[in-house]
């Protein structure tokens, strides 16, 4: 017998951005780390499998997931005074840009360049989120997450995160074992403005606040990235691509406009919209899927399509790239 909070055969058409078809065996929204540990207990007892779904704004959903589907609704977040630095203790169910939101307009500083970033802050760890020159590794203390196992809470510094671009431990040696229940992100009160990525510096004047940063940064993603709520999507669809530093030196010497940045590694990191739109594949529509015709990194869902067909334009305009550049490109929202 299931616990009267789950629900059954829900359809997660809309809990993802992507707007795939969808459908949970089980369902459940737990507010609390109680009511979280009794998900999972009564999961065990019933031999199901446990999936997570945060936001839904970087999940490619198959058509049916068996077992039970949990999103975690843990909301509450606060701030603890450092006197020149805040530790902001925030739930995994709290809305990211939201959460942006709410610190700027204290005026404090460290994650306005995130701004606009969909999705919930449970998964922000997940993929390590990053715009703008910031990365979430860059003000994240550490991380409660529970085991999937027995319920048990447990502590992660961020270097035990093992963060990386678009990486983290929660991709790898814990992937499928825990769920993210709260973040501590340490924000700062004194300016300390990141700027030197794209035109941000150019749409400000002289000492911007956080507030300014952040407005300033959902303009640009406005710009150039379609409105999930208008258009489904999942926002960037590929991984910026890692190259060494001899081939980024040959593509350059063929291609001297190629954006390019140069990693403390020694790697050199590529746009993947760039390498698309060189292919001549923006706008370009398959089936019900397209690549965005403001935005190259961006695939679309007209209506109608699935997660197979979606696959089958990605691994196309890959292929092309690969054809063309040498390069090759990884999708960067997750398949569960």
């Amino acid at each position: 017998m299931k616990p009267c909070d789950w629900l059954s055969e829900v359809d997660l058409s809309l809990a993802n951005t992507l707007q795939l078809p969808a459908r949970a065996a089980y369902f459940c929204a737990p507010a609390t780390l109680n009511s979280l540990q009794d998900c999972l207990r009564q999961a065990h007892q019933e031999a199901l499998a446990i999936q997570l779904l945060g936001g839904g704004s970087n999940v490619l959903l198959p058509e049916y997931l068996e077992g039970l589907v949990v999103h975690p609704a843990l909301k509450q977040w606060w701030l603890e005074d450092q006197g020149d630095t805040l530790l902001a203790h925030v739930g995994a169910g709290v809305n990211w840009h939201s959460l942006v939101m709410a610190t700027v307009e204290k005026g404090l500083w460290g994650i306005e360049n995130l701004a606009l970033i969909p999705g919930d802050c449970g998964a922000a760890p997940v993929q390590n989120i990053g715009a703008y020159g910031v990365e979430l590794a860059d003000v994240l203390e550490a991380v409660q997450v529970m085991h999937l196992a027995d319920g048990h809470l447990a502590w992660l510094t961020a270097k035990e995160c093992a963060f990386g671009y678009r990486e983290s431990i929660f991709k790898a040696e814990l992937l499928g074992k825990v769920v993210i229940t709260r973040l501590v992100l340490r924000l700062k009160r004194h300016a300390a403005p990141v700027l030197g990525y794209g035109d941000l510096a150019q749409r400000l004047g002289e000492n911007p606040s956080s507030l300014d940063v952040a407005d300033a940064v959902c303009q640009v993603r406005s710009e150039k990235l379609p409105d999930p709520a208008q258009l489904a999507n999942a926002g960037s669809f590929f991984k910026k691509p890692l190259v060494s530093a001899e081939q980024a030196k040959t593509l350059l010497e063929a291609y001297p406009a190629m954006p390019h940045f140069a990693q403390q590694n020694g790697t050199v990191k590529l746009a993947a919209g760039w390498l698309i739109d060189q292919c001549g594949l923006k706008g370009a529509r398959f089936g019900a899927f397209g690549v965005h015709h403001r935005q190259a990194l961006v695939l679309v869902h007209f209506g109608g399509g699935n997660r197979p067909e979606l696959l089958a334009a990605a691994e196309q305009i890959a292929a092309e790239v690969k054809a063309r550049f040498g390069v090759l490109l990884e999708i960067e929202p997750r398949l569960l």
